[in-house]
């Protein structure tokens, strides 16, 4: 197997995110390959501060092993409407299964808070990742611009209750 699709080798911990990790999640979400071309201006000047991690139930996925805790990904849950706001893994770290790792501790948290479905509008080439973890196409956010200048397809995870 090459390194981009072995499966997680390394033990990952997700934890909450904390205002520190700021500049990491900020530089991870500028810095993602999926953003490159045309889909650059999106997130040219996009930041996670610690104003947005204190706001939202932001959570990260850190290499347990490595040194302070090396950010592999993160996400962002909002809960009135049920949203999921953010998913990005790390460049050098897809197809370990950390964003289906993510996926999972964002469905435990939307039990947790009552949810019974939580939205997502998708990045184009993201859309994939979604139809494999499970969430449904319900229809298609219409382009922004200049924020957004292309449609995006909206999903939908259904939280069954335990």
């Amino acid at each position: 197997m090459s390194p981009r699709t072995s499966p997680i080798s390394r033990p990952i911990t997700i934890r909450r995110a904390v205002a520190r990790d700021a500049k990491r999640l900020t530089r991870l979400v500028r810095g993602s390959a999926a953003y490159e071309g045309k889909y650059a201006a999106a997130v040219a000047g996009y930041r996670v501060g610690p104003d947005y991690i204190d706001a939202h139930r932001a959570f990260v996925a850190v290499g347990a092993d490595e040194h302070e805790g090396r950010v592999l990904g993160f996400y962002s849950l909002v809960l009135a409407p049920p949203e999921l706001d953010l998913l990005f893994v790390a460049d050098e770290a897809q197809g370990r299964g950390i964003g289906r790792l993510l996926v999972a501790h964002m469905q435990s948290e939307a039990r947790a808070a009552g949810l019974d479905r939580v939205k997502v509008v998708s990045h184009r080439p993201a859309e994939d990742f979604y139809h494999r973890v499970g969430a449904v196409r319900i229809g298609t956010a219409l382009a922004n611009p200049p924020a957004v200048p292309w449609d995006r397809p909206t999903f939908e995870f259904r939280i069954p209750s335990e």
